[in-house]
């Protein structure tokens, strides 16, 4: 599985961005889609992440309320809207996947993914 992330780039504070992911190969039932974000100096940290078969999610504590995770099946294609954006969101974004099930709290551990994309910076302006 290979990942692509895009859709980074630059808003002002109390804007919107929309990141897709696109997976190349099959995604099967019991795969997991995260995004994660890196800020400077800090850990990884999950933002949200989605079950590819049942669609269920969980979401990090920071941006619960304001980012919504989603999966296009016929796209290969899991999308993150970020609204409500504030400067302390400005970090690199990292799509991964996870190839077999595991409980859902799990996914929130970046080590129990198999794949990862390349980043994509999100940069919000104060």
């Amino acid at each position: 599985v290979q990942l692509q992330a895009s859709g980074g780039g630059v808003v002002q504070a109390g804007g919107s961005l929309r990141l897709s992911c696109a997976a190349s190969g099959d995604m099967l039932f019991n795969y997991a889609l995260g995004w994660f974000r890196q800020a400077p100096g800090k850990e990884r940290e999950i933002v949200a992440a989605i079950r590819w078969g049942t669609g269920r999610t969980l979401y990090g504590d920071s941006v619960k309320g304001r980012f919504t995770i989603s999966r296009d099946n016929a796209k290969n294609t899991v999308y993150l809207q970020m609204n409500s954006l504030k400067s302390e969101d400005t970090a690199v974004y990292y799509c991964a996947a996870r190839a077999t099930r595991v409980v859902l709290s799990a996914l929130r551990d970046p080590s129990v993914y198999d794949y990862w994309g390349q980043g994509t910076l999100v940069t919000v302006s104060s």
